[in-house]
């Protein structure tokens, strides 16, 4: 039935069209009905582009029956998160700042994905301005978690996660500054890949932080993850996942980001590695000085230059920011361009010491989030508990961002949380082999 098409994985339902089982129009269609009576569709989507949605399944419809598809996704749907700018239709980067701005042209990625044959469904929901891990947005909406729809689905790529995990979209396209794509997968239960800084472009899309923003897609597997990864980069061919393995693979268990974990992600963490031993991979664990240096740089390094690129346009009307975020942003002011540029300059001599101690290592291992969702409700109205739980969201996600880091994340079985693997930079392929295998394991 075509309602079981919502649940499939984006590569089956690109095999699917291969063989000749799913007409793209059809497919497309029931996941556009399907966000049209949802009960959170609204919270989820800020808005849909069907008419674009249609003529792009259309013609992957052509190129199925032809047999000339442009690569295995060809014809299979995606969100994107409203941050990438799709000529003609606003992109707003979940803000009242930015309502009503249309670009012109689409986002490099968006580009390059649609010539590959995706088909675009619309813009998701997000924190406002990609500026929080939690995914709450009084200003536009907040979609829900999976697993309990009064808690935050996790941020900034709040919608996104949410338009995979409740049957709304087969994959979704996010953006990771300090864990704006793992921090919404792993609370959903799904795969996140953070890319490589510099690997996918960032033309057209919202800036947060240049020096940090990354794109990645989040998704049911691995496999989905590579192929959406490989559809980013136009090529037909995604990373070879097929005989992985754990057995000889050692990991790095570290410590650092085992502090204050909460019991529920402490215990999804603990059995997924006990599950990846029991696959045959081999764990060390270390606690690593110069980590806890960079993450005390991080207040400089984010907040300065978030709100050195949005200062003016902030300013110019602060009253239609939440309030939370507005605070972020100006806590950026408190520091000078000496301490900015220091930050920057010690951080480079810390990732060079980071990935000289962890060489050895396949991966470095941590889990996800240290909390689960927080309610919804009191996040708007308690100002500690909100300061409070934004930083533990995102702050082993932000590990993998100060570090240089490539990095994925893994549902462990235990709702709401996730194990992530951070690998050496540009080590995506690598990573997804491991992934791949680990996913085998921990299911």
């Amino acid at each position: 039935m075509a309602e079981d098409w919502l649940w499939m994985s984006a590569g089956d339902l690109g095999r699917g069209i291969g063989e000749g089982e799913i007409d793209p129009v059809a497919l497309t269609d029931t996941y556009l009905d399907a966000i049209g009576t949802h009960p959170h569709g609204g919270r989820i989507y800020a808005r849909l582009t069907a008419e674009t949605a249609h003529a792009q399944a259309g013609a992957a419809a052509l190129r199925a029956r032809s047999g000339t598809r442009l690569g295995p996704l060809d014809g299979v749907p995606v969100s994107w998160k409203d941050l990438f700018d799709t000529a003609g239709t606003a992109t707003e980067a979940g803000s009242a700042l930015l309502r009503g701005r249309v670009p012109d042209h689409d986002a490099e990625v968006v580009r390059t994905a649609h010539g590959m044959g995706l088909v675009g469904l619309g813009k998701t929901h997000m924190s406002e301005l990609a500026f929080s891990g939690l995914g709450l947005n009084p200003v536009t909406a907040s979609p829900p978690c999976v697993n309990d729809t009064d808690a935050v689905s996790g941020g900034s790529s709040s919608g996104a996660a949410a338009s995979v995990a409740f049957g709304l979209a087969p994959g979704a396209i996010g953006s990771d500054t300090g864990g704006s794509v793992r921090v919404p997968a792993a609370w959903n239960d799904l795969v996140g890949l953070k890319t490589t800084s510099g690997r996918l472009p960032l033309d057209g899309v919202v800036p947060l932080v240049a020096s940090f923003d990354t794109v990645g897609p989040i998704c049911r597997n691995v496999e989905d993850a590579s192929l959406f990864l490989a559809a980013l980069e136009g090529r037909t061919r995604a990373a070879d996942l097929r005989g992985a393995s754990l057995r000889g693979r050692r990991f790095l268990i570290l410590r650092n980001g085992l502090k204050d974990v909460r019991e529920a992600p402490r215990a999804g963490f603990d059995s997924a590695v006990g599950r990846l031993m029991d696959a045959g991979a081999e764990m060390d664990r270390a606690e690593i000085d110069v980590v806890d240096e960079a993450l005390a740089l991080s207040a400089i390094l984010f907040t300065t230059e978030a709100y050195a690129t949005w200062r003016e346009v902030i300013e110019a009307h602060p009253n239609r920011m939440f309030a939370e975020i507005l605070e972020r942003f100006r806590a950026g002011d408190r520091f000078s361009a000496v301490d900015h540029i220091a930050a920057w300059k010690r951080l480079t001599e810390i990732r060079r010491e980071f990935h000289a101690l962890t060489a050895g290592y396949d991966a470095v291992l941590l889990p996800s989030a240290a909390n689960r969702p927080p309610n919804a409700a009191r996040l708007q109205r308690d100002h500690d508990f909100y300061v409070t739980e934004n930083l533990l969201t995102l702050r082993n996600t932000r590990i993998g961002n100060l570090m240089g880091s490539a990095a994925l994340t893994l549902p462990t079985g235990l709702p709401s949380t996730g194990i992530m693997f951070l690998g050496a930079p540009f080590s995506e392929e690598n990573l997804l082999r491991i992934g791949a295998a680990a996913e085998a394991a921990v299911a």
